[in-house]
């Protein structure tokens, strides 16, 4: 039994997990909104919403608090390229909004195993 156990396992090993939360979060952040099935995007929802917080606070820090938060941005996405983007584009757009940068919107089963799908999407102002 997996009581009190958070998080999505996605029927797949701890590492083959990371690395698809990771590609999924990297592919949302370059086209902002991506088609998946509704427990991924449920999976990555938090943590992409969390970037974007941590970029958008950032904003009026020091240069070290400025230059950790990428850093810790990084780590958790290991691309500079989209970190720019995330750091100099997307989050200056949710400056004035408290949380709730993505939306969820259900598309219907996928035909060929009914999964759930989804599309997630940057929410705009």
């Amino acid at each position: 039994m997996r009581h009190s156990i958070a998080g999505y396992r996605l029927g797949r090993t701890k590492s083959a997990r990371i690395a698809l939360r990771r590609n999924l979060i990297k592919q949302f952040f370059t086209h902002e909104r991506i088609k998946t099935t509704k427990a991924k995007a449920a999976a990555i929802r938090g943590d992409a919403e969390r970037l974007i917080t941590l970029a958008k606070n950032s904003a009026e820090g020091t240069t070290d608090q400025k230059v950790h938060a990428r850093r810790l941005a990084v780590s958790k996405l290991g691309d500079n390229q989209i970190i720019k983007r995330l750091f100099d584009e997307i989050a200056p757009r949710f400056a004035s909004r408290n949380g709730g940068y993505t939306r969820v919107t259900k598309l219907g089963p996928r035909h060929g195993d009914s999964a759930e799908m989804v599309v997630l999407e940057l929410v705009e102002e």
